[in-house]
């Protein structure tokens, strides 16, 4: 695993714009990087990327199973106790899954670790999806890469298959698509997603969040012309949804949610203890631990996290060699984990984190997130990648 510095495209920013990214500069700050790449050799990614991403993801699969026929987990997890039986019957019911990101450290040497799971709303999904595929094929054409670059990704490829199934099982082929206003990254996403619907053979309207509404005896939540919604994709958090004004109402109401709702247990970052009490010793996996009074001692070197939080909020970690850094947020207020300290590589300031991607139960791709810091936030930038 290398970074490797090279000329930028000339007219990339425009076509950005172009394409809809317009979220590439974040408060003047650049959220896209293309004057490096990350590069890999083949094997690399099939032996510790590929491969240990679809074996991690078998035991996610493994372990959704246990918590869906115990309470006990359930109660563990602090999930809802009104939320129970609707996750517990949408695994029971095969209620299929789209896509989950799964952020590992690695450097090039010796096994990928997993850090967490981001399976019901992850994001970065378009630069890693579409925008970089654009990259590498504008920069063989360029001559900035060499002819025979490549790069890990059928992640669009992929999605549109999977839309393609989900259309199979939803009424009329018709999915809305959801995010929160005044979010320019999100409804990126989403739109994106909305034309890869589209692509696959489905109806694709957009509703925002806060615009899903209710009617007295209706099977259904409905949309601002009081149709029925029977199929929605939400990015938005499963836990967040169970917390809001109509959260009561969803186990009682037929709409098809996606992500299901059995998300909300990959969504936790309380699965990362349950994967090492089941998993103890998996090279792909680090020692992690429920805190409260009877955890064990972790070794010099740890990350404390929240159960509930998303782009690196309130995760504080201390180094082996004593060094703190930590993130405020607002996830104050759930149970939290300890996790060993495992460095990410480092290249000159940055700090690169590995997201790969599942789609349709397969890994199908990947992005790399940098930072100067340890802990990959909302501003951590994004940067390409190739097999060379």
């Amino acid at each position: 695993m290398l970074r490797i510095d090279i000329p930028e495209r000339s007219n990339w920013k425009a076509l950005a714009h172009e394409l809809g990214f317009h979220f590439h500069t974040i408060e003047g700050e650049p959220y896209w990087k293309e004057d490096a790449y990350y590069q890999f050799t083949l094997e690399q990614v099939e032996r510790d990327i590929e491969g240990p991403t679809e074996a991690v993801h078998e035991m996610c699969m493994e372990l959704v199973d246990k918590v869906c026929h115990s309470n006990a987990l359930m109660q563990r997890l602090a999930l809802p106790e009104h939320m129970w039986d609707i996750i517990h019957n949408s695994w029971k019911s095969g209620q299929p899954h789209l896509y989950g990101r799964m952020d590992f450290a690695y450097s090039g040497d010796g096994p990928a670790k997993l850090l967490e799971l981001n399976y019901d709303t992850p994001t970065s999904l378009y630069e890693a999806g579409f925008f970089q595929w654009v990259w590498l094929e504008q920069a063989i054409q360029q001559g900035i890469l060499p002819r025979h670059a490549d790069q890990y990704n059928s992640i669009q490829e992929r999605l549109i298959n999977a839309m393609a199934h989900l259309g199979d099982r939803i009424e009329a082929r018709t999915l809305y698509f959801s995010c929160i206003k005044d979010n320019p990254e999100e409804r990126a996403t989403v739109h994106y997603l909305q034309d890869v619907a589209v692509q696959a053979g489905l109806k694709a309207p957009f509703i925002y969040t806060e615009d899903i509404g209710l009617r007295p005896g209706a099977e259904h939540f409905v949309d601002l012309d009081n149709q029925p919604i029977h199929a929605l994709f939400k990015l938005y958090p499963w836990e967040e949804m169970a917390d809001d004004a109509f959260g009561e109402y969803i186990p009682q109401l037929n709409t098809h949610w996606f992500e299901p709702p059995w998300k909300a247990i990959l969504s936790n970052k309380g699965i990362l203890p349950l994967l090492w009490e089941h998993f103890e010793g998996h090279p792909n996996l680090l020692p992690a631990f429920f805190e409260d009074a009877n955890s064990p001692p972790l070794p010099a070197g740890w990350v404390r996290k929240p159960f509930f939080s998303r782009e690196g909020s309130n995760v504080e970690l201390i180094t082996p060699a004593g060094q703190r850094e930590a993130v405020d947020g607002p996830y104050t207020d759930s149970p939290w984990i300890r996790q060993a300290y495992h460095p990410m590589p480092r290249f000159g300031n940055n700090h690169a984190l590995i997201g790969s991607w599942v789609v349709g139960d397969r890994a199908c791709g990947m992005g790399i997130r940098e930072d100067v810091g340890r802990i990959t936030k909302d501003s951590s930038c994004f940067v390409p990648h190739a097999i060379v």
